[in-house]
């Protein structure tokens, strides 16, 4: 199954590739691996979700915006390498979460992201992760994530 056919099947409309808000570039390829940068979940150029999880955000809002990173991810990874479909398998995520003192749902939250890969990519889309709260993340995002990536 093509990709971007799937993630139509799914509802999910990427969004035109942002320019960073740094002097950093949003996808850079070493080989075929692609390092991603971290993205935060802007919609129509707004951040939808600022604030911490167990605070200003509850469990399901904090996985919604998870969703929302990698739909950013996967539309920085399509601007770059142009079709989705070169995509051979995702290695690897690192999200961090903007959490209160206490909160301890991290894992949680990312699950969200993974399993949206899995829908998108089937078995490809198995990665490893890592899901670290943080007191404090740029712009008062809610989660970011960045991922390498495999491409052909």
């Amino acid at each position: 199954m093509k990709i971007e056919e799937r993630i139509k099947e799914l509802g999910i409309r990427l969004p035109e590739n942002t320019k960073p808000g740094g002097m950093y570039v949003p996808v850079k390829h070493l080989g075929n691996a692609l390092f991603v940068a971290g993205q935060v979940p802007f919609v129509d150029g707004k951040l939808k979700y600022t604030g911490k999880v167990g605070k200003d955000r509850t469990l399901e809002e904090a996985q919604d915006a998870a969703k929302i990173c990698i739909i950013n991810l996967l539309a920085a990874v399509k601007d770059y390498i142009g079709d989705l479909d070169k995509i051979e398998n995702v290695i690897k995520l690192q999200a961090f979460v903007s959490s209160e003192v206490g909160f301890t749902e991290q894992h949680i939250v990312v699950n969200a992201a993974s399993e949206l890969l899995y829908e998108i990519f089937g078995e490809l889309g198995r990665h490893a992760r890592t899901a670290v709260g943080t007191n404090q993340l740029p712009l008062d995002a809610t989660v970011e994530i960045e991922a390498i990536l495999e491409y052909k």
